[in-house]
């Protein structure tokens, strides 16, 4: 098979979540477990670093390879959903694994894909797992796709995991509920494995409490690690770069800078310098304050990171961000807010199984909005979601695609106009 026909059986022969949604969850880890001894159980192979949480594993996962390439450890990194090319999704030390390794994977193992029939999600975690092993990662850096507990990646078994946060996303899968969703993201903590929580969420902290010593995992509380106490900003070499000011539990103040503009990061952060001292502590992985430093800076040079808080115009200024959900949706608007600007101008999509009530609800009425459908088959219908954003009082046009409605945002606007473009990760995708 070329490459070009390996993509169109991925995409058109198998169950992707991303495109068709819940019909392709698969509620048990069963293909997953049948792919890995099949392929030869290649994830025992490496070292690894579990991820999971609502919000911010993507920013987490990419924070932690980046810094983990500068200490010089060949690092892999497995991420989803992938913007514009499939091949995002698996990267070692920054490269995308080569289409030849795609294509010879598919092309070898297709039989046997045929007897077990499984989703996109399943064969992509499988090759990704093989890929790495026969590179020889020192580690890789995993990122679960939904949930944790019956999520394909949570076969394997980390040298740590953290969970970012919890918030109310896919619970037509994952529960309906802030404690349902945290047991299934609790999923992914393991047997005497040392384990971050990244938000103070006490509501459901017990969760992840009682799991945790069940398992007699250890548990670390990121915002106790480090308190973040706000922020700063500052050019470095002409780049942008925000300084995040932390107690450090034991030291007094910590600063570190990273090129992440994101408000939303001074958590995520915590997260991922909380890992770093727990596994230094444990003798695992000991990173000097200049190797993250360098890191930290060079995330989206170190592993092509794109679309939070990504900005792609000065005049106008043009910011997407692929935040999806009520907590996340919040987040950026805080900021955005905050933001000095003439005309606010939204450019605006999502795809028809979020909850679009609540998350219209956090968008401001006095931006001008520009309507639009992201381009796979969940996108919803602009004229349903402008009918929806209009019982908000949020008035704008409509576009059947995000290159339509971003290129009218920008006619519209003045050079002193602020122009957001988010609702789905799949609008974001269509403008980095």
């Amino acid at each position: 098979m070329t490459y070009k026909e390996t993509l169109e059986y991925l995409y058109s022969q198998l169950p992707m979540f991303h495109r068709i949604g819940p019909a392709a969850y698969k509620a048990n880890l069963d293909n997953t477990h049948a792919l890995s001894n099949h392929l030869g159980n290649p994830e025992k192979q490496f070292k690894t670093i579990h991820i999971a949480g609502t919000n911010g594993k993507g920013s987490v996962s990419n924070m932690l390879a980046s810094i983990l390439q500068e200490h010089g450890m060949k690092t892999g990194l497995a991420t989803s959903p992938h913007l514009r090319d499939f091949r995002e999704r698996i990267r070692i030390n920054g490269k995308m694994i080569p289409k030849i390794e795609i294509a010879k994977f598919v092309t070898r193992h297709k039989d046997f894909f045929q007897t077990i029939q499984p989703s996109f999600f399943e064969i992509s975690i499988a090759l990704t797992f093989d890929y790495f092993a026969r590179q020889k990662v020192d580690i890789a850096i995993i990122e679960t796709g939904l949930g944790g507990r019956l999520d394909s990646t949570n076969i394997i078994t980390p040298e740590l995991s953290i969970i970012t946060n919890i918030g109310m996303d896919h619970v037509n899968l994952l529960g309906d509920t802030l404690d349902k969703i945290a047991g299934e993201k609790a999923g992914i903590i393991k047997y005497k494995t040392p384990v971050v929580i990244g938000r103070d969420q006490p509501e459901i902290f017990q969760v992840f409490s009682n799991k945790a010593q069940t398992l007699q995992a250890p548990l670390y509380k990121a915002w106790e690690m480090y308190c973040p106490k706000g922020i700063s900003t500052s050019i470095v070499a002409g780049k942008p770069m925000q300084n995040v000011h932390f107690n450090e539990s034991g030291s007094g103040e910590y600063v570190v800078a990273t090129e992440l503009m994101g408000r939303y990061q001074q958590e995520n952060l915590a997260a991922v310098l909380s890992a770093l001292k727990i596994l230094s502590l444990n003798g695992k992985i000991s990173v000097d304050p200049q190797t993250i430093e360098r890191g930290l800076a060079n995330i989206s040079k170190n592993t092509g990171f794109m679309g939070r808080w990504q900005m792609i115009s000065k005049r106008p200024r043009i910011v997407c961000d692929t935040a999806h959900n009520v907590d996340g949706v919040k987040l950026v608007i805080d900021q955005l807010l905050n933001i000095s600007h003439k005309t606010l101008r939204i450019v605006f999509g999502m795809v028809d199984d979020k909850d679009i009530t609540n998350i219209l609800s956090l968008l401001p009425v006095d931006a001008q909005y520009y309507f639009c459908k992201p381009n796979i088959p969940r996108g919803l219908d602009p004229a349903i979601l402008a009918k929806q954003a209009a019982m908000h009082g949020l008035k704008g046009a409509i576009f059947e695609s995000v290159s339509a409605a971003l290129k009218c945002a920008k006619h519209d606007a003045s050079p002193n106009d602020l122009i957001y473009v988010g609702g789905s990760t799949f609008v974001v995708a269509e403008v980095v």
